[in-house]
């Protein structure tokens, strides 16, 4: 029996990440090999996120559970002019070694946070795919 795998966002991020060269590439080359972001915000810079998210039904033993094959994001960071800044991947591995700083001090809106409330989603997405674990009290 096949399993079914279910793609959401970019298909081969990792593959056309790598073709992006920083200072060099602009955003219409950007937009032209990934397409639209799935994620843009504007800070002192435009921040573009990409996301590619593959998952499969897994054994009947498991009850359906989905097993997550590829959590890949890239984020882009696109100066004034329009060249790429910085270009930062992460793979599903990577996204369980963010360290997160637990401090926290009222509302700040920048850049960073934004990344990190991103990122924190993302994490427990990959820890609860379908959003069925329960908080306990």
């Amino acid at each position: 029996m096949n399993k079914v795998v279910q793609h959401h966002g970019v298909h081969n991020l990792e593959n056309k990440q790598a073709k992006l060269k920083i200072n060099s590439t602009n955003k219409n080359d950007i937009i032209k090999l990934i397409g639209p972001p799935s994620t843009k915000s504007t800070f002192d810079n435009d921040v573009y996120i990409y996301i590619e998210r593959k998952t499969s039904s897994s054994k009947l033993s498991k009850l359906g559970k989905k097993k997550l094959l590829t959590n890949n994001v890239l984020v882009l960071e696109i100066g004034n002019t329009g060249v790429l800044l910085s270009k930062k991947f992460y793979n599903k591995d990577d996204m369980k070694n963010i360290n997160f700083d637990e401090d926290q001090t009222g509302l700040n809106y920048s850049k960073k946070s934004f990344v990190y409330n991103f990122l924190s989603s993302l994490r427990q997405k990959i820890d609860d795919p379908l959003g069925k674990k329960r908080i306990k009290n």
